[in-house]
């Protein structure tokens, strides 16, 4: 749980910088804009954080439980032992590479198949995961 919090804190960190820089850049075309966030910018900077903050970590928990979800029935078909809280701590490690290649690929490249082919990319990665997870023992009757 602190992997996926210092991750989340990371990833808000960097996209908290590229608004401020983006939000600078903008601004100064816009001079009244630029005069207005000027005497807000004791509000606007903390608050920004902390909503930016609160939207990454509601958005990567949900998407870590669905990934979690995902592997529940790929434990099942592969007829794996396993419980969703291991699942959630996998799917949380699975994440983690395509994220950070989604957040840099991000900066260069706009593509609406990109967040499709870093699923699947995570996918594989659980998939590979739950290979590891030992096997059900055989039912007796």
């Amino acid at each position: 749980m602190r992997f996926v919090f210092l991750f989340i804190l990371l990833l808000t960190i960097v996209a908290f910088v590229e608004f401020v820089i983006g939000l600078n850049s903008v601004s100064g075309d816009l001079e009244g804009l630029l005069v207005y966030i000027e005497e807000i910018e004791w509000l606007l900077y903390p608050l920004a954080f902390v909503l930016l903050f609160v939207s990454t970590t509601l958005y990567h928990f949900i998407k870590i439980s669905l990934f979690a979800w995902i592997g529940m029935g790929i434990l099942k078909i592969m007829k794996r032992r396993g419980e969703y809280r291991h699942l959630w701590r996998t799917a949380a490690l699975s994440v983690t590479f395509p994220t950070i290649l989604s957040f840099g690929i991000g900066f260069l490249v706009e593509n609406e198949w990109l967040p499709l082919m870093l699923s699947l990319l995570t996918l594989v990665y659980l998939y590979m995961a739950i290979k590891y997870y030992p096997k059900k023992p055989p039912q007796r009757n």
